[in-house]
């Protein structure tokens, strides 16, 4: 980046080639290919096409070698359109993002372009040779033009500067920053080369030449004492510089300044691996001559220790060259021989340093010095005495306590010291050196009008280990990016403003407020300096003690962390702008307070060489050996103070110079350069692509572009847009003419663009970034359309004029041949031949021809006499204007020839005016040299008085140092204060604990003694109290009256008196003291009511106990319940038995009356059945015998329960009484103690006005005291005794003021006593309420109860009716017992196995019912899982919904949810409705189903028994052959109900199998739904995975938006979890179905109770078949009701996905809504922290947002587990239902064989009814610990809801303060603008206030110059009249040349009058004092 190289073209490094980037190939391939940027290691990003898209990844081909990868959506950057390639300022470009500014970084870079604007930035990357295009000419090109005008270059950059600088009267600065080696210097110094060209003057070249020419030099001299050689750059500034540039009005330079920040000190005693020292150190080594070098003492490179790599020579630069150029330039500044000797000894001193050894004595620490040599030559150099200086060095002076004391230094402790001095030598002697230098360029003379100032200082850096200084530079940058954020956006909104469009004010500044705050901020809590500083102030502190300290004050801070690396490594974490750097602390005490040995520095200050004693002259400020030693070892007392005055430590020293500068910078308009290194390898046309980002986000490029896009970046100018989007909207531009701006905004209607994304200016058009290049691919494909339609319609031009010519071809060949044909027929006939020989002869055709040929001469002959008379009317009109012409010249030259002789009369004039002019001019010259001699001695009188105030100013620095060590004292004092404090305050703490423990204990105690006696005795207590306070009263009445009567007495004596005020003043803080009583009895009464409300909190615990008794009653009474159905079974049941006995009997009945002969053994059998019969009846009797008995316990339980209630309601009732009696008194007693109070605040404040009346006037007493001051003497005995009345009175009214204060404290007791009743009464009504609800329910109880009792009787007669039956059917079967009793045998055999079959078919029924509930379980999942999914559907909606909506419309939106949500929630109660019919329903079909089964057996069991019995009684029967025929015919009637029964069956079996087929049918379709829904929620998850990559993509993009998608994805959370709310709703309403389901188990026990009614229950069972059939059609319309459903989803998902683009583009918006509440910096500083809190929280909610995902995810896996369980467990289901029908099938085949045994089989059923009521009830628990899993969860979730709302609710008040503060900066803007406008006016009429007095200065001038001639003419005269005179003239030649009459002279105005007499008088005046002076 030097000079040119001369002979290559400097255009070509400076403009792009325009027609290749305008190429329309490279504008195709890109629309084709859709090209994009996907990250590369190797190239940073590389160019690829997308191929296809996988969900959340995409296929994309390399552009490069064509190979094919998969790369996820988020790191794909969309590519800008061709049309931006190569562009000169990188924020027009349209996709804002790193890879695009990357790419065009890169392809300038590579074209050798090496400058680049990004918005305000100007980037310069190294291009590491010298390239032509910083020549002269090149100057003179950028000279006088604007920005935009020519290509990017330093230059365009100075030239800004120094025109806005003289055109707006303001300061300008140039900020150049960078990494080192990145260019910064050399840019540097071109802008100086710039400013000098420009800006020299013309005139006087030599003066100001030689002010450029020292502005020029300052360079090399700063550079030579400054820069070094380091791995990364040959020639790197180690030190920051300030240079400001002084220009006059006239925009000459007149002066420069030069300030410098951080020299880089520890470089002069030590260098890294192949790195230098500072120049000057090589050259003055390389370049002194022989003489030279033995007057400095100088040695070989090698010879120096502090030369750590010896001589390094740099490559391309001599040493001995650049010194003499050094040299050369110091003469130019005008430094003096003796200045540089001095210096560059200071400069061999710091090398001498280095060369001293120190070695460790054998049998101490202490340090010694062997050999002396070096020191020797140091103290020649430096002007010291060796010996005091090696004492000092070896065993210092410290002063410990009051003495001081020597003490021996380590070799450590030695070589420390010594490597100090020599960097605390080499800082002073630079900052000499800046200081003389700016003397030099100091021009006191012309004053600076203005400056432009040139920052060259060190970037961003970010390294392995950071210690302080990067903390410094780091904390700098920081504070420059804000600087540059706040003025790029101020920028930006004045461009905005100036072009109208609608923009709220934003200050991006304040984004880095944080981390400057941590770095900067001194106090609550302090920053990392301050801290710092804090910490060298303390004795005993390391940097370990720093570190805890930082990470305890500001561990919590945002912006702060602690170290993710191993403690070794870093001690905690800064996050900067550019990133998160770790810091390591080590030695940060010791460099921020830079000790000395003061011994040494004392010395030097002392020294015999002038220059080194004034490089020491503050040597009082320094920190000394002292203050270490007390941070170090022990601190004795003070020993931390310094000698004369505070040190200031070199963090506070930086952070005022940093200050300063950046009040400097925000005072000027601001500039700013980012270089950039290309790589570390110094090789040209080297890019390396990380390298340059990490610099991108360092220097803050990217920073800037992100706050870019903020805005509208991409603007065209109106006719541009037109003329190149007019193609995309044919038909909205009307024809003919349009204003620019109307047409735009016609075209962006047309194209129906978000407004969010554009705006319209004044003659620009604004986009966001990305609309454009979404434009242009809309217009390529628009062209290409284009062209294929124009290509189509050419191509079907062109075939069609072949084929049209084809066509002409064919017809005109026709004709040929026609033609041809006929004329071979003719050519040989005679007549034609003939024919054509005559007709060439005939006159008739010619004819013709020549009457054609007449008419065409006849018409041009017309056409040239219309042309002649045309050119004739023309000529003639030009004539007479060429007539007019001429009168108006010669009017004008007469004119001009006036105005030329009054010309010449105004030279004549104008001539004269200018001798006297010069005149004056010669006079003014001469008064000038006056007024510079004076000026000369001001000078001299100035430097005097500066000498003056130098001395005043070291007195006043003495003072400070004093006072400083008394602040210091104060600080240990205030320290031992602030513990003292501590510990008082610490048992002030136990004192106040011990006494309220106390105070709670003697509570207590009184509240246990006062509670017996205060209930019985409140009434006559409140008597007496009335009593006392009316007595009160009446004293306090009488009271008052006499302190009226002494009050008057006392306005008496209160005229004469001064005394009374005092008493007065006492009396008020007695009040005051009362009042404090008063304060302290309330706290008491306070007390006593929290008392009053733990006896309440009894009284509450009391009534749970109530409560509780009466929840014990309710259980007993459902047990009694459960007893009762119990009985009721076991009496069906026996009922059941008395039927099937009664149906034998008949039997028997009828077959005993067919025999009738018996034999003895059948007679026998008889009796013994009878005996049977007999002891049936008995156990019968005892059954219901002790059913009656239980039926009576369970009556008298409850009777006695009801009794119980109605006693305590009896209690309650007339506890409330009581209560209501006590309330009613009380209340008629508080009434009358309020009266009384009133009454006596009434009184009391009529004394306190009193009062204030009576002080009004003691003011009017004490103005009149002074008038009875005469009268004081007498009136002193009267004052005493009205003194002791006034005693008198002030005590009484004190005893008033106390009763007073009893009187309010009994009003208080009283008040809270009546509070407590109230509570009471309040808690009576309560309970009261709650009893009578429930003697309500106690009373539907009962009823009930005995509803059922009713049934119970109407039972038991049926049962004594059915036991009539009975017996009677038993007599009637005795008969047939006697003749059947081998039947009876058989029957029981089969009632065995009959029992064993129903055990059987029970374990079966149980089996099923297993089953049942199992299938109710998948059943309900799959119902779940259905709602789940349609939740994530909803979700998805609202997410799409809420992206869609604006901030403006939140309000709308927020109602439009609440809609939704509840249309949600009806549908979901409609399918809830659908799935409890389903489930009852299906629960029905189960239990007819069973009935079904069950009656089935019941036939075919009672069909078997009667053909067995017929069996038996036809094998029985041998004798009697009457009844065959009869039996034949009962068989016959059997048969055919056993046919009947069959076909019944069939038909069941037939519905059965129909009900299966439908329930597989059910179960398919789930499937197949189920399927389609985890189809549809995997392309959701698909979809949702894709837009959260979107997102994450968007924000590593725009961290700018960062805030706005956290809001809206707040918003998401806050919806989603509304769902949840809804969902958990859900589940409790499932809940609420399980309870019903078990309560449906319930019945089923009941029903497999009463199986055996299956007579009465089967047309039951036939109108369920029916229902089922009904509801089956039902389930399968709902079916297809819900695939129309599904479909309509999928669709309405299709709509999300086109919606959401839409929503991105109006997220923009949003952004741009939210981020344009603010402008102004004052106000917006407590919302940004206030915004910075919301970040945080917004923070936390993505981190809970996240959790929430995992497990909803977590969630969904375990619903694909259970679906997987519930199809194992369908299949299982299946399975057993074809095992179930085998079994039914063996039961069918059994049946034949079966009957039962009634008892037997009783006893077997209770017992497998109590197995699986067991089972049934562990089921039962498992659910209720799922639902309180469930609950839980729930709870959780509706705790995040609430958050989540809150959390809302704070973000709309946000959103509303914010619009609120917008609304306040418009008006302000408003109010602004009017004021502006006043101010104009008001400047207009000051102008033309300036030109009148200008011309009224004109007037009087003019008059000056006529009085001045006057005058002169008569000087003139008088002159001649005294020549006359002395020559001794008559008189009458006098009175001759004034004739009589009088002369007016006219001088100055005023008009003097001689008149002939006074002319006669004056001459003998003069006649007179001539002839005495002759005498």
């Amino acid at each position: 980046m030097s000079q040119r190289s001369g002979q290559e073209d400097p255009e070509r490094y400076l403009f792009v080639d325009r027609a290749v980037v305008y190429n329309p190939a490279t504008q195709a391939d890109w629309t084709a290919k859709k090209l994009v940027w996907i990250p590369s290691e190797r190239h940073g990003f590389e160019t690829a096409s997308i191929r296809e898209e996988r969900g959340d990844e995409v296929v994309v081909e390399l552009a490069e070698n064509g190979k094919k990868a998969v790369v996820n959506k988020d790191d794909i950057q969309k590519m800008n359109p061709p049309k931006f390639s190569k562009v000169e300022d990188m924020a027009e470009l349209t996709c804002l993002n790193e890879a695009s500014v990357l790419h065009n970084l890169k392809d300038r870079y590579y074209s050798g372009l090496i400058y680049t604007y990004s918005g305000l930035f100007c980037v310069v990357i190294n291009p590491y040779k010298n390239l032509p295009i910083y020549s002269e000419n090149i100057i003179d090109m950028y000279r006088g033009k604007k920005r935009h005008e020519m290509p990017p270059h330093i230059y365009a950059i100075s030239e800004s500067a120094y025109r806005c600088m003289l055109q707006d009267r303001e300061d300008q600065s140039i900020l150049c920053t960078g990494e080192s080696g990145a260019g910064k210097t050399e840019n540097t110094k071109k802008v100086i080369q710039y400013l000098a060209h420009v800006a020299s003057s013309h005139k006087g070249r030599k003066d100001h030449g030689e002010l450029e020419r020292q502005l020029l030099q300052a360079n090399p001299i700063l550079e030579s004492f400054g820069n070094a050689k380091t791995v990364k750059n040959d020639n790197s500034s180690r030190f920051g510089k300030f240079i400001r540039i002084n220009f006059d009005v006239t925009g000459y330079i007149v002066g420069a300044n030069i300030e410098t920040y951080l020299l880089e000190k520890s470089r002069a005693i030590r260098q890294a691996k192949d790195e230098r020292t500072f120049h000057i150190f090589y050259q003055l080594l390389a370049g002194a001559g022989e003489h030279l070098k033995s007057d400095l003492l100088l040695e070989g490179f090698n010879s120096y220790r502090f030369l750590s790599n010896g001589n390094i020579p740099i490559p391309g630069q001599q040493d001995k060259d650049n010194f003499q150029e050094t040299m050369e330039a110091m003469h130019i500044m005008s430094f003096s021989h003796e200045e540089i000797l001095a210096m560059l000894k200071v400069v061999s001193s710091v090398l001498q340093f280095g060369n001293i050894i120190f070695k460790k004595e054998r049998n101490t620490d202490q340090a010694s010095m062997p050999e002396n040599t070096a020191a020797q030559k140091l103290c020649h150099l430096l002007g010291m005495n060796v010996m005091e200086f090696t004492r000092a060095i070896l065993s210092p002076r410290i002063k410990v306590g009051r003495d001081y004391v020597q003490k021996a230094q380590t070799k450590e402790q030695a070589d420390f010291a010594v490597e100090a001095l020599a960097k605390a030598t080499y800082e002073r002697l630079f900052r000499w050196l800046v200081h003389r230098i700016n003397k030099a360029l100091d021009r006191t003379k012309r004053q600076g009008a203005s400056f432009i100032g040139i920052l060259d200082i060190a970037g961003f850096e970010i390294f392995q280990l950071n210690s302080f200084e990067q903390l410094c530079i780091n904390y700098t940058n920081e504070k420059l990016q804000q600087l540059f954020n706040h003025t790029m956006f101020i920028l930006e909104q004045e461009e905005y403003q100036r072009e109208g469009i609608e923009w709220s004010f934003i200050d991006f500044g304040l984004d880095l407020q944080p981390c400057i705050d941590l770095i900067e901020r001194p106090a609550n809590p302090p920053g990392v300096l301050a801290l710092l500083d804090e910490e060298c102030w303390f004795p005993k502190a390391t940097d370990k003690t720093f570190v805890d300290k930082l990470i305890q004050e500001q561990g919590t801070h945002t912006k702060f962390q602690k170290p993710r690396q191993l403690k070794d490594k870093a001690d905690f974490c800064i996050i900067h702008y550019a990133g998160r750097v770790d810091y390591k602390a080590d030695e940060w005490l010791m460099k921020n307070m830079d000790p000395l040995n003061d011994n040494v520095a004392t010395l030097l200050h002392q020294s015999t060489d002038k220059f080194v004693a004034e490089l020491w002259k503050d040597v009082d400020r320094i920190v000394g050996l002292d203050q270490v030693a007390g941070m170090n070892e022990t601190a004795f007392g003070a020993t931390y103070k310094t000698k004369k005055g505070m040190f200031r430590t070199v963090g506070q020293l930086y952070k005022e110079s940093l200050t300063k500068l950046m009040a400097t910078l925000r005072n000027t308009n601001p500039n700013f350069v980012r270089c950039i290194i290309p790589n570390h390898e110094k090789r040209a046309g080297k890019l390396e692509p990380h390298l340059v980002l990490d610099q991108l986000r360092c220097n803050g490029v990217l920073e800037g572009i992100r706050i870019c896009r903020q805005g509208f970046p991409n603007r065209i100018v109106f006719q541009e847009f037109r003329q190149r989007y007019e193609i995309l909207t044919p038909n909205a531009i009307p024809k003919g003419f349009m204003d620019g701006k109307q047409a735009c905004e016609r075209m962006i209607r047309a194209l129906e663009l978000d407004p969010n994304l554009f705006r319209i200016g004044q003659s620009k058009i604004f986009f966001r970034t990305g609309v454009l290049a979404q434009l242009e691919e809309e217009r390529d494909l628009k062209i290409t359309d284009i062209i294929i339609y124009f290509q189509s319609v050419c191509r079907g031009y062109l075939a069609r004029k072949a084929f049209a010519k084809k066509q002409q071809q064919l017809s005109a060949l026709k004709v040929l041949q026609r033609n041809c044909a006929a004329y071979l027929k003719l050519r040989h006939w005679q007549w034609w031949r003939l024919f054509t020989k005559v007709k060439p002869l005939l006159q008739v055709t010619r004819q013709e021809e020549e009457m054609q040929a007449k008419d065409e001469e006849l018409v041009k002959v017309k056409e040239r006499q219309l042309k002649v008379e045309n050119e004739l009317v023309e000529m003639e009109r030009k004539h007479q204007q060429l007539l007019e012409e001429k009168n108006i010249l010669a009017e004008q030259l007469q004119a001009e020839t006036e105005l030329f002789a009054e010309a010449e009369e105004m030279r004549a004039r104008l001539a004269a005016k200018k001798q006297e002019l010069e005149e004056i001019l010669h006079d003014l010259e001469s008064r000038v040299e006056e007024e510079e001699e004076r000026n000369q001695s001001m000078q001299n009188e100035k430097k005097k008085m500066q000498s003056h105030i130098q001395d005043l100013e070291e007195q006043l620095d003495e003072e400070e140092a004093a006072r400083q060590k008394l602040q210091l004292e104060k600080v240990t004092a205030e320290a031992k204060i602030k513990k003292m404090e501590e510990d008082i305050l610490l048992l002030e703490d136990q004192n106040s604990k011990f006494l309220k423990e106390k105070k709670l204990l003697d509570d207590r105690i009184g509240e246990m003694t006062s509670q017996l006696t205060e209930e019985e005795e409140k009434a006559k207590n409140l008597g007496k109290v009335k009593n006392k306070q009316e007595m009160m009263m009446v004293d306090l009445e009488e009271r008052l009256k006499k302190e009226e009567k002494t009050r008057q007495e006392l306005e008496k004596a209160k005229r004469k008196l001064d005394a009374e005020t005092t008493d007065l003043q006492d009396q008020i803080a007695e009040l005051q003291a009362q009042i404090d009583e008063l304060k302290i009895q309330l706290a008491k009464k306070e007390e006593e009511l929290q008392a009053a409300l733990a006896r309440s909190d009894e009284e509450a615990v009391q009534k749970n106990n109530a409560l509780k008794q009466v929840r014990e009653l309710q259980a007993q009474l459902s047990e009694l319940q459960e007893d009762l159905e119990s009985e009721k079974v076991s009496r069906s049941k026996a009922e059941k038995l008395k039927r099937d006995l009664s149906e034998e009997l008949e039997a028997l009945k009828t077959e005993l009356e067919d025999t009738l002969d018996t034999t003895a053994a059948q007679q026998e059998l008889r009796t013994k059945r009878e005996q049977e019969v007999a002891e049936l009846k008995k156990a019968i009797d005892e059954e219901t015998k002790n059913h009656e008995a239980q039926i009576q316990d369970m009556r008298q339980r409850h009777g006695t329960a009801l009794e119980e209630l109605s006693e305590q309601l009896d209690q309650a009732k007339r506890f409330k009484a009581n209560l209501e009696k006590n309330k009613q008194s009380l209340e008629s007693d508080n009434r009358e103690l309020s009266s009384e109070v009133k009454g006596l605040q009434q009184a009391k404040t009529e004394s306190e006005h009193k009062r204030k009346k009576l002080e009004a006037q003691l003011q009017e007493f004490m103005a009149r005291a002074t008038e009875g001051e005469r009268a004081k003497g007498e009136l002193a005995e009267r004052s005493h005794k009205l003194q002791t009345e006034l005693d008198n009175v002030s005590a009484l009214l004190e005893e008033a003021e106390k009763k007073g204060i009893k009187l309010t404290k009994d009003a208080g007791s009283l008040d809270s006593q009546l509070q407590d009743t109230q509570e009471l009464l309040q808690e009576e009504t309560r309970q009261k309420l709650n009893l009578s609800s429930r003697i309500r329910q106690l009373e539907e109880e009962k009823n009930t109860l005995l509803e059922q009792q009713e049934e119970d009787e109407e039972a038991r007669r049926n049962l004594e009716k059915q036991l009539q039956t009975v017996q009677s059917q038993l007599f009637e079967t005795k008969k047939k017992l006697e003749d059947d009793v081998g039947a009876m045998d058989s029957l029981e055999e089969t009632k065995r196995k009959l029992q064993k079959d129903v055990e059987l078919t029970s374990q079966r029924l149980e089996e099923k019912a297993m089953a049942m509930d199992k299938m109710e379980k998948t059943k309900n999942r799959l119902q779940q899982e259905l709602d789940d999914l349609m939740v994530d559907l909803d979700h998805q909606r609202q997410i799409v919904s809420n992206l869609e909506k604006k901030q403006k419309k939140f309000d709308q939106m927020l109602a439009e949810e609440k809609t939704i949500s509840a249309r949600y929630a009806e549908e979901r109660d409609r399918a809830e409705a659908e799935a409890r019919e389903k489930e009852t329903k299906a629960l029905s079909m189960a239990r007819a189903l069973e009935e079904a089964l069950e009656a089935k057996e019941e036939l075919e069991r009672f069909n078997k028994q009667l053909r067995t019995e017929m069996e038996d009684l036809m094998s029985s029967k041998d004798d009697v052959g009457k009844n065959v025929h009869e039996l034949e015919k009962s068989k016959r009637t059997l048969e055919q109900q056993v046919d009947e029964m069959r076909t019944q069956l069939e038909e069941l079996e037939d519905e059965l199998q129909a009900t299966e087929d439908a329930k597989l049918r059910l179960e398919v379709n789930m499937q197949a739904m189920k399927a389609q829904f985890d189809r549809d929620l995997q392309a959701r998850d698909e979809q949702g995975e894709e837009k959260k990559r979107a997102l994450v993509k968007q924000v590593r993009e725009m961290e700018a938006e960062l805030e706005d998608e956290r809001k809206q994805r707040a918003m998401a959370i806050a919806a989603k979890k509304k769902l949840e709310m809804d969902l958990s709703d859900l589940e409790g309403q499932m809940e609420a179905a399980n309870k019903g389901r078990d309560e449906a188990i319930k019945q089923l026990r009941k029903l497999q109770a009463q199986m055996k009614d299956y007579q009465r229950e089967l047309e039951e069972a036939r109108a369920s078949r029916d229902e089922i059939f009904t509801q089956s059609k039902e389930n399968e319309k709902k079916l297809k009701g819900l695939e129309a459903e599904i479909l309509q989803l999928q669709e309405d998902h299709a709509a999300s996905e086109r919606a959401r683009r839409h929503a991105e583009q109006e997220r923009d918006e949003l952004a741009d809504e939210i981020s344009s509440s603010a402008s102004g910096k004052s106000s917006l500083l407590d919302e940004k922290r206030r915004l910075e809190a919301r970040i945080s929280q917004l923070e936390e909610e993505l981190e809970e947002e996240q959790s929430n995902m995992e497990l909803l995810n977590d969630r969904f896996r375990k619903t694909t587990m259970q679906v997987d369980t519930l199809n194992t467990e369908l299949t299982g289901e299946r399975s057993a239902a074809q095992k179930s029908e085998n079994a039914r099938q063996q039961m069918e085949r059994q049946n034949k064989e079966l009957k039962a045994k009634l008892g037997e089989l009783e006893g077997a059923v209770k017992s497998k009814f109590k197995a699986s009521i067991a089972a049934l009830e562990a089921k039962i628990l498992q659910l209720e610990e799922q639902l309180e899993q469930e609950a839980k969860e729930r709870g959780a979730a509706n705790k995040i809801v609430r958050r989540t709302e809150k959390k809302l609710k704070e973000v709309v008040m946000q959103v509303e303060d914010e619009r609120r503060h917008a609304d306040q900066y418009k008006e302000q803007l408003e109010k602004a603008n009017s004021r502006m406008k006043q101010l104009k006016r008001q400047l207009e009429e000051a102008e033309e206030e300036a030109t009148r007095a200008n011309a009224s200065r004109r007037k009087l001038q003019r008059e000056l110059d006529d009085a001045t001639e006057a005058s002169e003419g008569l000087t003139r005269e008088v002159n001649s009249l005294k020549n006359r005179l002395r020559r001794g003239g008559p008189v009458s030649s006098f009175s001759s040349s004034s004739r009589s009459g009088r002369r007016n002279l006219n001088l100055d105005g005023a008009s003097v009058d001689l008149s002939d007499d006074d002319a006669d008088s004056r001459a003998s005046d003069l006649n007179d004092t001539q002839a005495s002076n002759v005498e």
